[in-house]
């Protein structure tokens, strides 16, 4: 049921999952902003959240690195808050991304029926490119158009990675306790995701 649901997991939920969940939310306002319709329309259209695998930040703000990559890329940090990935988190989500392919294992291990739209990031991106977006649903900017929509995209993508391999360079590098460098460069490469994936669900 809309809204299109992402969920993004890495280990402690405070430096590349809360940066995908931001980054992606910022791309879905950048692209209705781009069609010519009101960004704010974006948290009725998409629910980008995260989580980590393990719960020794919950509680805690984005690592202030990982925040200075989002801001500087005009996304809001405001009202974010670590948590620990739960099951329930899994279920009601329509698209899971994660940081690397133990991550993926780590979902999967604890909802095997979330096996078709688990993700590790960089493998969505490299799948996303092969999909035919002529082929999907319209694209609508409401609640029901773009869920539609990327429900499909995701079955598309999870199609075009049968009998292939998750690729070492699928991984995000972690970045705790690493420079400003770093972190730019891990948030380069969410972006080469989330970006794609906005513009298929609104192009």
């Amino acid at each position: 049921m809309p809204p299109f649901t992402v969920l993004h997991v890495c280990m402690g939920n405070i430096c590349r999952s809360p940066m995908a969940e931001r980054l992606l939310a910022l791309a879905v306002r950048e692209r209705l902003a781009r069609r010519g319709e009101d960004p704010a329309l974006a948290e009725e259209l998409l629910h980008s959240h995260s989580a980590g695998t393990g719960g020794w930040h919950a509680g805690e703000e984005m690592n202030p690195p990982a925040a200075r990559q989002v801001i500087g890329r005009g996304g809001a940090v405001e009202g974010f808050a670590a948590r620990k990935l739960r099951s329930d988190h899994i279920d009601a989500a329509d698209l899971v991304l994660t940081a690397t392919a133990d991550q993926q294992e780590y979902v999967v291990a604890l909802r095997p029926d979330a096996a078709a739209r688990t993700f590790v990031l960089g493998e969505f991106g490299r799948l996303l490119a092969a999909v035919d977006v002529a082929a999907l649903p319209a694209a609508e900017a409401t609640p029901q158009g773009v869920y539609a929509r990327g429900v499909a995209l995701v079955a598309a993508a999870h199609d075009n990675r049968l009998g292939a391999s998750v690729l070492p360079t699928d991984d995000l590098d972690d970045p705790w306790g690493r420079g400003d460098q770093c972190f730019s460069r891990v948030a380069d490469e969410i972006e080469e995701t989330v970006h794609p994936l906005a513009a298929a669900l609104l192009p």
